[in-house]
């Protein structure tokens, strides 16, 4: 356990960084997850406004530190691929 004072606060800092963070990735998750249902139910109109949706809150999770930039190219580009498909 921590001993100092500034330890300590480092310690109640990161459980509610961890919270954040948390409820971030959930978040995004779920975008995601509803962009893949409109895919996979064939609905080409509302998986694109779906992802148009998703966009922002992926671009929001780099600015946050939550996600490299990269990782969230490769999964917009992935889900676009695929919507162009249907």
């Amino acid at each position: 356990m921590a001993n100092h004072a500034s330890a300590k606060k480092r310690v109640r800092r990161n459980k509610r960084r961890n919270e954040i963070n948390t409820a971030r990735r959930s978040r995004i998750r779920t975008f995601i997850k509803k962009v893949e249902l409109e895919i996979s139910s064939g609905n080409a109109e509302g998986a694109r406004l779906a992802l148009r949706a998703a966009q922002p809150e992926l671009h929001k999770g780099i600015s946050k530190g939550l996600l490299h930039k990269n990782t969230v190219a490769r999964k917009l580009s992935r889900l676009n691929t695929r919507i162009k498909a249907l």
